[in-house]
């Protein structure tokens, strides 16, 4: 296997409150991480950090052995743009786009957009009926599978989930795992996935448990 992401002894804190005291962790190509933890505990902060949306305090991040503290702006959003699939708990779905278009907007940007499968990733998350409706007309569940979908369509090598299937009904949330575990299978792309369910996390290669500012392994049996 090769190292996709290595995080090593990263260190953030929102003024007074450490929210993360000397974290590490690698991840694999063709990997698959659970992250739990309870709330607060600063799962979504490292998800962000990953993402290069934030900066640490101290530490480093490398993605194929680049490290995200030495690019510019412009280099980081370019990297999130081609490389790195985003789901995080705020859609931020573009309200004047269909959902056909917002699955592709991302994948366009990039230069790899790819209308079969666009279709393929709305039919696989039950959304292929919607394709042209808007962001208002959907609920909350719906507007979580586009994101997830428009976060898979440009084939990223990692992909960083926050509470993907939160919104959403047991067998709803199954069928997303499952799409999330073929694409890693099909494509060789790294997961790194936060969620609550012991159930859930159960399926994935890996589990780490975040508290009190550290991560520390949770034994699959368990």
């Amino acid at each position: 296997m090769t190292t996709l992401l290595e995080i090593r002894d990263i260190a953030k804190a929102f003024g007074p409150v450490a929210v993360l005291a000397g974290v590490s962790l690698t991840l694999d190509r063709g990997e698959t991480l659970a992250l739990t933890g309870e709330s607060g505990s600063g799962k979504s902060t490292l998800l962000h950090l990953a993402a290069a949306l934030d900066s640490a305090d101290a530490g480093a991040i490398l993605l194929d052995g680049v490290a995200l503290s030495g690019l510019d702006d412009a280099a980081r959003a370019g990297l999130r743009r081609d490389r790195i699939g985003l789901v995080f708990q705020q859609f931020n779905l573009i309200p004047s786009l269909t959902v056909a278009q917002n699955i592709a907007f991302q994948a366009r940007l990039s230069g790899r957009h790819d209308a079969a499968r666009c279709t393929m990733l709305a039919d696989r998350l039950g959304i292929g009926d919607l394709a042209r409706r808007y962001p208002e007309e959907l609920s909350g569940g719906q507007q979580q599978r586009v994101a997830i979908a428009r976060a898979l369509a440009n084939r990223p090598d990692l992909i960083l989930a926050d509470e993907p299937t939160g919104n959403l009904d047991e067998a709803t949330g199954d069928a997303v795992l499952d799409l999330l575990l073929d694409l890693v299978a099909e494509t060789g792309a790294a997961l790194m996935m936060v969620t609550h369910s012991t159930r859930l996390a159960a399926r994935l290669d890996r589990r780490l448990h975040l508290s009190r500012g550290r991560v520390s392994p949770v034994p699959q049996a368990a």
